[in-house]
């Protein structure tokens, strides 16, 4: 075999479809597979030799079959901590027919002790190593570990990603990235460990011919900067937005952005106003917790001295809707913290809160610091098979209150934040202060069409599918249609989410539940620490 002959099999494991994020309910209205493609691996795609031939399979979206793997010279695959039990089962399957398999991507960067059975391991960011791998594998070579250099890949000098891989039908939304990196020193953040503290940009030219790609292959609607903090290098980015407005202007405002960004974006109107006129109708934000001591204490101090709520309120007036993410379980929750939680839920209209128990992931300061107090469960860095995520899976160590406190009050939060009235409520909350502007859109049939067909799904799914939520729905609609119908868009986005959310809290409040009974019947005993038993020591370099 030559290296000209190489077929490469790009492989994206499955997430637990029963998780926060997979949105199951709401893909299914809009006609979608899954959230969004793996950026990271049509990005892998465009860093590898063009003279190889490449597929992709996401198995969140499509199934792959002996076919696909009988196909391939070569299986690229890996991903996040949630896809770990899949990533581990491609291996088998690639293993079992003797092809080779690679492994790279924040998970086996983080734990590379879990994935000793692959071929290959690639650890770190793929533009800083992936000459070597490549290099490798014409040579002949079957196996090994390239480990990039921390901190150091050049980003300005990333290719754009391989779009024509995708079908974009699958999608919710489409992900880009502008940067990597974060300034701040959050304890359970592995973001800093991964990409470091001083956030690296793609210039402009790159970022604009990204999207004129995009347009070139016939996408529109969402585009979502997948940057784990967008306005860490503020300057770049009041940069970047100018010209990312006059993008929009000259191609007729064809994408909604959505990103991630830290609270004190709220602080900057500037720079408010910059990704308002660019048209970001949504910002995922980490606000943690209520308690200023426990965001102090998890080194969050961007999010104290402040009113959270007022920070929001700015932002939505802005125009862009807050979606975030809070968190239990943290060693300063002396007490009950779910009311507190609650409230600020509540009083910031956040319709989307993203509530999961506190993880130590692995390679974190979290779990340095557990692991050197004893703390740290045995196999913190795996996830069971039956759980939908590390956030309601959570609590892999000794915890300092009462387990069954947490467990409580996380349930109790769950219960008040998505009944069916509450989250209706913050919907017509929301549409008095969310100030969405108004564009010169190019409206066309097609999209109109399209757009009255989504309509009568949701009114369907709604009204038929789900009768429990039509008389919150249907007074929200209207007096969002009435009050604020610049903003309509948005919030319907946000309530057809709803559809997903109602479930999967019910069956996460079950499981609670459960896990509450087992605690008060002596079902339940606390797992093995890390260190106690000989087979964690491969784990070591993951608390290094």
């Amino acid at each position: 075999m030559t290296s000209q002959s190489t077929r490469v099999l790009l492989v994206f494991p499955r997430f637990n479809p029963n998780s926060f994020w997979s949105f199951k309910d709401a893909c299914e209205v809009w006609g979608a597979k899954c959230t969004a493609p793996p950026l990271g691996l049509i990005t892998l795609a465009a860093l590898l030799p063009q003279r190889w031939d490449m597929r992709l399979v996401n198995r969140n979206a499509e199934e792959l079959t002996d076919t696909d793997l009988d196909w391939a010279d070569l299986v690229l695959t890996g991903g996040m901590l949630p896809q770990q039990v899949d990533t581990m089962a491609l291996i088998a399957m690639c293993q079992a027919r003797g092809t080779p398999v690679c492994i790279g991507g924040p998970d086996v960067t983080s734990s590379p002790h879990v994935y000793a059975q692959a071929d290959f391991r690639v650890l770190g960011e793929a533009e800083g190593i992936i000459g070597e791998f490549v290099a490798a594998w014409e040579r002949g070579e079957r196996g090994g570990v390239f480990e990039a250099p921390k901190f150091q890949a050049d980003v300005a000098t990333s290719p754009i990603p391989r779009f024509d891989l995708l079908d974009f039908s699958h999608y919710l939304f489409i992900g880009v990235q502008f940067s990597r990196g974060c300034p701040f020193t959050c304890e359970f953040c592995d973001i800093i460990e991964l990409y470091g503290r001083v956030p690296r940009t793609k210039t402009n030219g790159q970022m604009l011919a990204e999207l004129d790609r995009l347009l070139e292959l016939g996408h529109r609607g969402h585009v979502d900067f997948v940057d784990d903090n967008l306005i860490g290098n503020k300057k770049a980015v009041k940069q970047f937005l100018p010209q990312l407005k006059i993008w929009q202007e000259r191609n007729g405002y064809p994408f909604m952005f959505s990103t991630e960004a830290s609270l004190n974006l709220a602080d900057d109107a500037e720079l408010l106003m910059m990704m308002r006129e660019a048209n970001f109708f949504a910002v995922f934000v980490g606000i943690e917790s209520p308690d200023e001591q426990t965001l102090i204490d998890m080194r969050k101090k961007q999010n104290t001295k402040r009113s959270i709520a007022e920070s929001i309120h700015r932002i939505n007036t802005a125009g862009i809707l807050v979606t975030a993410g809070f968190i239990v379980g943290f060693d300063t929750e002396r007490a009950s913290i779910s009311a507190a939680l609650v409230k600020c839920i509540t009083d910031t209209d956040i319709p989307i809160a993203m509530v999961g128990l506190l993880t130590a992931l692995p390679n974190t300061q979290l779990t340095r610091r557990l692991a050197r107090e004893k703390r740290l469960h045995a196999g913190f860095d795996t996830l069971p098979a039956d759980v939908g995520d590390q956030c309601t899976a959570g609590l892999n160590f000794t915890t300092l209150r009462s387990r069954r406190d947490v467990l409580a009050d996380y349930r109790d939060i769950l219960v008040e934040a998505y009944k069916p009235a509450a989250f209706f409520g913050r919907i017509r909350g929301l549409a008095r202060v969310l100030d969405r502007p108004t564009y010169d859109f190019r409206i066309t049939w097609a999209g109109l069409r399209r757009d009255l067909k989504l309509l009568g799904r949701v009114f369907y799914r709604m009204t038929v599918q789900r009768p429990e939520l039509a008389r919150h729905f249907w007074p929200a609609f209207f007096d969002c249609l009435r009050r604020n119908p610049a903003a309509l868009q948005v919030l319907l986005m946000n309530m057809v989410v709803f559809l997903h959310l109602w479930p999967f809290s019910r069956h996460v409040i079950r499981e609670l539940e459960e896990r509450i009974a087992a605690i008060d019947e002596g079902r339940w005993s606390e797992p093995a620490l890390f260190g106690a038993e000989s087979d964690d020591a491969g784990s070591m370099r993951a608390v290094a």
